[in-house]
């Protein structure tokens, strides 16, 4: 497979005025009233990043208040339960994420005593931050010249410099870290950092970018080619299987739900769900296996489908009363019945829709 030639910056952007174009837009038309943007901390400026790692920022302002409310420093979450922790991620996805924010907290409490490292490499070192996340807290936190080179800024430089190929690997990635280095500025790098991350945002945007308003558009070459939607490069698409299951829905006579924590990793992973099964396993016998309780009653609820990024999940609800607590619950450490507002637990999606459903949000109360 051959390499895609390099391109080199444009003449005139490699003498600051990229920086300069993007600050003065920045300064005027930037956003500046973020929550993460007020009362600036390594710590706020990290959570932050990872939440807006696959996620867009309307969806994740609430997130980010309520996880500062809880946790309002590193100290907070390197000493919550990680239940705790996943119960203020769940309905955010990419639950890795969460768990990577614990582990990473509690390294920083114990290796760092409590203060966020402030090199690259030391920062790179903490679970699930990378060099861009890194680049990310001390640019903006700690005003050090550090790039970035997150999904936004990619799309920005492979259009003002016609960057062909994949842009998460080989070639193609070392191309963009070497123009995101040529054209970080020596000062004023929080807010350059932010302003990129803006344009990428709000006017060079996936499939309808805002050219005529964009200040670096006179030096653009894919605007010039007059296909700036070309770059970056597009990924093949490929068909997203399907898969098929069956989540028991167990009751008892309290009204409390039956439970199962999931593995550490994978799928959901730390997350609390309900018991699931393959479509072909009977349901009635499934309950009284893994509850220790049988069935007193059982319907077939409406299947729904939830998507993941590589994955179709069509989930088909058995609603199940029982009569007891179910000896097997006693036992296993793994399954807990659960009401909610009884107890902080993170839930898988399909899960808290489920509840929610027949328990409204409205008519349960947060401890």
């Amino acid at each position: 497979m051959t390499s895609t030639p390099s391109r080199e910056v444009p003449q005139d952007l490699q003498d600051g005025t990229v920086a300069a174009r993007l600050l003065a837009w920045f300064d005027q038309h930037g956003r500046h009233d973020l929550p993460w943007q007020r009362g600036i901390t390594p710590y706020r400026v990290w959570v932050s990043e990872i939440m807006l790692q696959q996620t867009q920022v309307g969806t994740v302002i609430p997130y980010f208040e309520r996880f500062m409310t809880r946790f309002p420093g590193v100290r907070a979450l390197a000493d919550a339960p990680i239940d705790d922790v996943l119960h203020h991620w769940t309905g955010l996805g990419y639950y890795a994420r969460a768990r990577n924010l614990h582990r990473a907290a509690q390294k920083v409490r114990d290796e760092h005593a409590g203060v966020f490292p402030d090199t690259l490499d030391s920062l790179c070192a903490l679970p699930g931050v990378g060099r861009s996340t890194a680049g990310a807290i001390l640019s903006i936190a700690c005003g050090v010249r550090a790039p970035i080179l997150d999904g936004n800024v990619k799309r920005v430089l492979t259009r003002l410099c016609a960057i062909e190929g994949d842009t998460s690997r080989g070639a193609t990635l070392e191309e963009l870290w070497r123009i995101a280095e040529s054209l970080m500025p020596q000062k004023r790098c929080a807010h350059y950092t932010q302003a990129i991350m803006d344009l990428g945002a709000t006017l060079c945007t996936r499939s309808r970018p805002a050219c005529v308003l964009c200040p670096l558009a006179a030096s653009c070459i894919a605007r010039a080619e007059g296909s700036p939607t070309r770059y970056p490069s597009r990924k093949q698409t490929r068909r997203i299987p399907e898969r098929h299951c069956q989540m028991l829905v167990i009751r008892n006579p309290a009204g409390e739900f039956l439970l199962e924590q999931r593995p550490p990793a994978g799928i959901w992973g730390g997350l609390w769900s309900f018991p699931e099964i393959d479509s072909a396993t009977d349901a009635a016998t499934a309950c009284d296996r893994i509850a220790g309780e049988p069935a007193a009653s059982l319907h077939h609820g409406t299947a729904f489908r939830h998507t993941f990024s590589h994955f179709h999940l069509d989930v088909s609800p058995v609603h199940i009363r029982v009569a007891g607590l179910g000896r097997h619950v006693l036992e296993d450490q793994r399954l807990a019945w659960y009401k909610p507002g009884q107890r902080a637990l993170g839930l898988a999606a399909p899960v808290k829709k489920l509840i929610d459903a027949l328990c409204p949000p409205e008519t349960a109360h947060e401890p």
